[in-house]
């Protein structure tokens, strides 16, 4: 005879008693079919997934059990929880009283796909109060495949490469560099020491000395509390001397970094250890101890450069020094990020403006392409960066606009304007600036009016030129956009409902009309390039295509052409002459001089538009004389420093 089930076996005992036929009598009379193990089954599942055994039923007294050892193989898994479903139950065929249950897991872990299996749990049924019920029968391997008594289950980050930040032609920008971390070591000298070496470290690298020194003493007995990270070559620093003292002491290292430390800094950002705003935000791609782009462009495309961190799901005893691997996911190192800034250019940028106090900006466009070249922020913007996100009055640089719009408008360049030595409108009096020179007040034509910036000119001209002609005429030029330009960016803004006194300073570039320097290099960039310009600083990973002009009016040649003279017209003729023999081809600029503050605190925002060549730049500094005196000193430097092939 073949094996017998329970079931079996407990019929035959009844019949043994001479009971069969009261029994199978009252069984089929009364009892339904007996229940499936698939209950049993999914409140398995529930409880492995949750860690809350309370409604299984176990072959013995192990709810308790089950719950430590789910705690304890799961414990360095945290804060992840599987996803257990029940994939198939399955009646044994030579014993209707035994069943096993697959069970599918779901670990969702930070890694690009899920760490899967299946496990195995039997179920047997019948207890001696309940011959239907089905219970479990518990095992390790429940939890994970083939996990022994006293396994546990840890996870092995495999950190990927992060990328560096690649400029015009692939130069490398940001890449790891050799750095120097100069901090208090607590592993030397006693307390008092510390604290005295912490107070002075910070104060000769201009830090509070209080705070430095609380966070020494707060810090644990073998801490190294770092104070700042210095590059190897950093003139500034004197490493050798910082480091003199009993406890202080300096680390090597690397970090990602651009090639000097002004380099573009307020548009790039900077990288360093993961915040915990920046670890929480990341859903688990970031952990405490990663490195992270902090702010600006570092921050922005920081998943792009980072890639994913790889991952080892490792089954580990006590008992045993074996390792098994369960689970693995191989890193993807970061991809680089492609912008478009010349090195040279920027390193040039930044050194024209490493002396100038006030908030100041260079940029620089390649027409023909949009690309941004340098992007240039001087120390006195204080860390925001002037150059893309700066909001001013472009003073007489908007002229360009205006000249388009009055073009447009019917007026040639030879055309005659009248430019008196004040106008008044709506009450209010417009002068030219203070030195405008005598011989070209009364009637002149158009080309003078840009060439010797005449405010009053422009001002009488405002009913060719409405509100909405200069809102299109900015917008063919490209300083009104709504243009996602893949990064953190203002343009300009020019009023569309301006009237009386707000229009006629609108013509000159102020009242409500807003500009950045990257806005402004945009417009000399359209008119250089012929059409209208969309600057570029990031490209499209795997692509370089430039996001898309969204002018209502595209500038045309012609149109540009004519611009570009009357911009010629400022060097041979006007205000600019200064830059008549910068190496290269000529140069075509616009001044730009705009008032702000309240009356008797009256300062001037400077300016400076030119183009040469490939090569549209703006030049900014937020109080200063005049354009053509304190921004035009900044513009011939940097066009004399613009490499000559």
């Amino acid at each position: 005879m073949g094996r017998r089930t329970r079931t079996e076996a407990w019929r035959a005992r009844l019949v043994e008693g001479g009971l069969v036929l009261l029994v199978g009598a009252a069984l089929s009379a009364c009892t339904p079919d007996r229940p499936g193990p698939e209950q049993a089954a999914e409140a398995l599942a529930a409880a492995v997934a949750s860690g809350d055994f309370s409604h299984v039923a176990f072959v013995e007294d192990q709810q308790a059990a089950a719950t430590q050892r789910r705690a304890d193989a799961y414990a360095a898994l945290g804060p992840h929880e599987p996803r257990v479903t029940i994939h198939d139950v399955a009646v044994h065929a030579d014993d209707d009283d035994a069943a096993t249950a697959n069970l599918s897991f779901r670990w969702d872990l930070g890694t690009a796909e899920p760490w899967e299996y299946t496990t195995q749990a039997d179920l047997t049924r019948g207890s001696p109060g309940d011959p239907d019920v089905w219970l479990v029968r518990w095992a390790s391997r429940i939890l994970a495949p083939d996990l022994g008594p006293t396994e546990v289950l840890s996870t092995e980050r495999l950190p990927a490469a992060r990328a560096d930040v690649l400029g015009a032609a692939g130069t490398v920008i940001v890449h790891p560099r050799p750095v120097q971390r100069i901090g208090i070591d607590k592993t030397r000298g006693d307390a008092a020491t510390q604290e005295a070496d912490a107070r002075a470290l910070a104060t000769a690298l201009g830090m509070d000395p209080d705070a430095f020194a609380s966070r020494v003493e707060a810090s644990g007995t073998k801490a190294f509390v770092q104070a700042i990270v210095v590059r190897d070559d950093d003139p500034d620093y004197d490493v050798e001397a910082l480091t003199s003292s009993t406890t202080t002491r300096a680390v090597a290292g690397s970090l990602p970094l651009a090639p000097t430390r002004a380099f573009a800094r307020e548009v790039l950002g900077t990288v360093g250890p993961a915040t915990a705003e920046i670890v929480d935000d990341s859903d688990g791609a970031v952990v405490a101890g990663d490195l992270a782009g902090r702010s600006g462009l570092m921050r922005q495309y920081d998943s792009q450069l980072r890639g994913t961190s790889g991952l080892r799901v490792l089954a580990t005893s006590e008992d045993s020094d074996v390792v098994r691997q369960l689970y693995r996911t191989e890193p993807v190192d970061g991809t680089p990020l492609q912008t478009t800034l010349d090195v040279g250019l920027q390193i040039a940028a930044d050194s024209v403006l490493a002396g100038v106090g006030p908030a100041s900006a260079v940029v620089a466009i390649r027409p023909s392409t949009g690309d941004v070249l340098a992007v240039a922020s001087g120390p006195g913007s204080d860390g925001l960066s002037t150059a893309t996100l700066g909001q001013y009055a472009p003073g007489s640089t908007f002229k360009v606009v205006s000249a388009l719009a009055l073009l447009r408008g019917g007026l040639r360049p030879d055309g005659p304007v009248d430019c008196p030595a004040t106008v008044t409108v709506d009450g209010r009096e417009f002068s030219n600036y203070p030195d405008y020179p005598a011989a070209h007040l009364g009637t002149i034509d158009l080309a003078t009016a840009v060439a010797q910036s005449c405010n009053t000119a422009f001002i009488g001209q405002r009913a060719v030129a409405g509100p909405q002609a200069l809102v299109d005429a900015a917008g063919s030029l490209g300083l009104t956009t709504d243009t996602d330009l893949g990064f953190p960016a203002f343009l300009g803004s020019v009023p569309a409902d301006s009237t009386g006194t707000d229009h006629a300073a609108s013509m000159i570039g102020q009242g409500r009309v807003l500009a950045s320097p990257l806005g402004m290099a945009t417009v000399a960039a359209s008119v250089a390039a012929g059409h209208t310009v969309v600057p570029r600083l990031v490209l499209p990973a795997g692509g370089t295509e430039s996001p898309a002009s969204l002018a209502s009016q595209p500038l045309t040649s012609a149109e540009a052409t004519t611009v570009h003279a009357l911009m010629r017209g400022v060097v041979t003729d006007g205000g600019a002459t200064f830059l008549q023999d910068v190496p290269g081809p000529e140069v075509a600029a616009k001044t730009g001089t705009a008032q702000f503050g309240p009356a008797g605190q009256v300062a001037n925002h400077t300016w400076m538009i030119a183009i040469q060549g490939d090569l549209a730049v703006a030049v900014f500094v937020e109080v200063g004389d005049y354009g053509s005196t304190t921004a035009g000193p900044l513009l011939e430097a940097f066009l004399r420093a613009v490499p000559r092939s």
